[in-house]
């Protein structure tokens, strides 16, 4: 059935049931609000009215009933030929209570479609939040002591035959597999030293200490570091 299908009576039936259920919303009796936009989806199939019925889902806490209801709303809204802004309410209402589920990608994925349809400030902020919890949720899913021993030694080895480069490298992958090990900054620091780096060796004894103040070695490497940048800055006013 079309939308224009329906008699304006019908039509004014549901917009009451949808006033009604509106109002129940904001008292929140949302049992009451999802009979209330059942009735009018009933008697007028918009998907507005499912996008409101995902919306009571979404406020008890029951994802998987609201993630059905955008889905549905999605179809039946392409079957319509609906308003393009309703169909990206449904997408922004999917990824939302994707990442309630901790399910980033698919809340990445809804979340960039919901902006494909209509961009809004507010879809492209929950976007944002999004991907950085992605972001953090892989890096601490990365976190690895063992392996970051692993990667410490193979920087050890770089460094005593002198491959500063490849050390620098494997103290990278150090750090990102135990970012509260100041021994690997330190490491690092000394590598980019040799290179010269002196910028990113600087760098490196500040994470340390931030890491750790109390760790010694950051304190004399940073010390070491200022001496030699100093040592250039020297060198180059007389050259």
């Amino acid at each position: 059935m079309s939308l224009q299908d329906v008699d304006p009576e019908t039509r004014a039936k549901a917009e009451t049931e949808k006033a009604d259920g509106n109002n129940l919303y904001r008292s929140r009796d949302f049992d009451g609000a999802i009979s209330a936009y059942k009735r009018a989806f009933s008697l007028n199939p918009d998907p507005i009215y499912l996008n409101n019925l995902a919306a009571c889902y979404f406020e008890k806490g029951d994802y998987d009933d609201c993630i059905k209801q955008c889905e549905r709303a999605v179809e039946e809204g392409r079957e319509r030929r609906v308003d393009y802004k309703t169909i990206a309410k449904s997408f922004a209402r999917m990824g939302s209570a994707y990442l309630k589920t901790s399910n980033y990608e698919l809340a990445i994925k809804n979340l960039e479609r919901s902006l494909t349809e209509h961009r809004t400030p507010e879809t492209l902020a929950k976007l944002k939040e999004a991907e950085k919890i992605k972001a953090e949720e892989e890096r601490k899913a990365y976190i690895n002591p063992e392996l970051s021993d692993k990667s410490r030694e193979e920087g050890n080895t770089c460094f005593k035959n002198g491959d500063f480069a490849t050390a620098v490298k494997h103290y990278t992958e150090s750090i990102k597999r135990n970012p509260s090990d100041p021994g690997a900054y330190t490491n690092r620091a000394a590598s980019n030293s040799k290179l010269p780096a002196l910028p990113e060796a600087l760098k490196d004894t500040d994470l340390a200490i931030e890491v750790n103040p109390n760790f010694t070695k950051a304190y004399i490497r940073k010390a070491l570091t200022l001496l030699a940048m100093k040592d250039c800055r020297h060198n180059r006013s007389y050259s």
